[in-house]
């Protein structure tokens, strides 16, 4: 028997001793929304740990390669999908009606900027009351997706609240950022520390109590808006450093510096320093995009963001500044324009050794070259074909070229590296061309000696 509530003690909320039952149990059935590179893997980490999951997007095409035992990302294999298929814990759906059978759910949709750089949370808003059509009593909800502080209270709540059910009370609310990096071998969702904030003492515990069978480590926050911010300024910070190393590639590159040699010896101090590394620009689905939503969220309370903005400048100059590199190249070394160059890209995905293309520069990058007469091809084993993008729709269906570097010569007058995956054989694509600018320092091993590869 309990024993009596003190006089200034609250009542405990309705629903929250059966949840953490329920959770510890793993008899809470967990749904995640939006399987894409973030819910996917999140998806696997609720089912390995026990938990019944069901998996929600709109594109019925992802519905039907995960019920049909097919993963949707090439760093998932099948044999993961197929194995939760067959364990009889996992299963996707894009009813939206079905949302009020899990315990949990985690709110994994994209946060993009409109075409003027402000948040664009049309589907988290979506997301956000399509729960709320089927919200019940005694359910947690876990915001994932990146924004800015004060979209879990400010957006969210309200919404799930506008159906009769107070958070804290009826149902739980709370966010833990997603941290996932595509392709890394050595971090995984397991293993990587989850922030973990709520604004109300019973949506806290039931997060962290969740979390905590999810992942090695909880990092708990008071809030949900120091979560938000905690997220954003890990991307900040990586946006500003690569910003600041892609101005050194510059000002070295003109002293005849590698940047790249400076970047390694530094890295030998044990302290005090930490190595960014420059590139073609920003891609991937957090690093261009997150500095803009606090640079938006700042200006409600009249505070400068000039750091961040610049940095936002420098790396968004990027993709220009290689294609002046190529063009400068061209001139010097073959007496030729971009207009009518025959260019080879190598590389299309916004980071090596994945298939994703969101914000990708080499998108940007081929766009722009397109524009100024050159015609360009592209090798990527990871992405045989362009999908259709927001920005750049006109490019949708340009397929890959088939490896054939000793053809090289004969076709392309320069191959411009943009992505550094490691199946790529640069030594072979070096000896096929008689110019290479690499803007990855992808030809580290076949550099000395040869004077017709260029550090862009």
């Amino acid at each position: 028997m309990k024993p009596a509530l003190k006089h200034d003690e609250a009542p405990e909320p309705a629903g929250v001793a059966t949840l953490l039952a329920k959770i510890r149990s793993r008899q809470a059935a967990v749904g995640v929304v939006g399987m894409g590179y973030v819910g996917q893997p999140l998806a696997i980490a609720a089912h390995d740990r026990g938990f019944r999951v069901i998996g929600f997007d709109t594109d019925p095409a992802k519905v039907t390669a995960l019920n049909d035992g097919r993963s949707c990302i090439r760093t998932i294999p099948d044999a993961k999908v197929q194995e939760m298929r067959g364990s009889g814990r996992f299963r996707a759906t894009g009813i939206e009606a079905e949302l009020t059978e899990p315990d949990i759910i985690m709110i994994c949709v994209p946060t993009p900027l409109t075409r003027y750089r402000e948040p664009d949370l049309t589907f988290v808003e979506q997301t956000s009351r399509s729960i709320a059509r089927a919200l019940r009593p005694g359910q947690l909800v876990c915001l994932e997706s990146t924004t800015y502080p004060g979209t879990t209270v400010e957006v969210v709540r309200p919404i799930l609240e506008a159906c009769g059910l107070s958070v804290g009370k009826d149902i739980f609310l709370a966010f833990s950022p997603e941290r996932e990096d595509p392709g890394n071998a050595r971090y995984h969702t397991r293993t990587i520390p989850k922030v973990v904030g709520a604004d109300d003492e019973a949506s806290r515990v039931l997060a962290n109590e969740f979390y905590a069978t999810l992942v090695e480590k909880i990092v708990p926050v008071n809030s949900s808006a120091t979560a938000e911010a905690v997220k954003l300024t890990e991307n900040i910070f990586r946006c500003v450093n690569i910003a600041l190393v892609n101005e050194l590639k510059h000002i070295y590159g003109h002293m005849g510096i590698n940047v790249w040699d400076v970047i390694d010896a530094a890295s030998t101090k044990p302290f005090g320093f930490m190595p960014f590394y420059p590139g073609p620009g920003l891609g991937g689905h957090c690093i261009p995009i997150d500095p803009f939503y606090l640079t938006w969220k700042a200006r409600e309370y009249e505070v400068p963001t000039r750091f961040i903005e610049l940095a936002g400048e420098v790396n968004s100059a990027e993709p220009r500044e290689v294609i002046n590199a190529l063009g400068t190249a061209l001139s010097q070394r073959k007496r030729l324009s971009l207009n009518g160059a025959r260019i080879l890209l190598l590389g299309l995905a916004y980071k090596k050794n994945v298939d994703d293309l969101r914000e990708s520069p080499a998108l940007v990058i081929m766009h722009e070259l397109i524009e100024k007469g050159a015609l360009v091809e592209y090798f990527d084993p990871w992405i045989p074909e362009i999908p259709p993008t927001r920005a750049h729709p006109h490019l949708a269906g340009r397929r890959s070229i088939v490896w054939t570097p000793a053809r090289f010569s004969q076709s392309f007058d320069a191959a411009l590296i943009v992505t550094d995956h490691d199946s790529v054989d640069y030594g072979e694509l070096v000896a096929g061309l008689d110019l290479v600018v690499d803007t990855r320092n992808a030809t580290r091993q076949v550099l000395k000696g040869r004077e017709h590869i260029v550090l862009a």
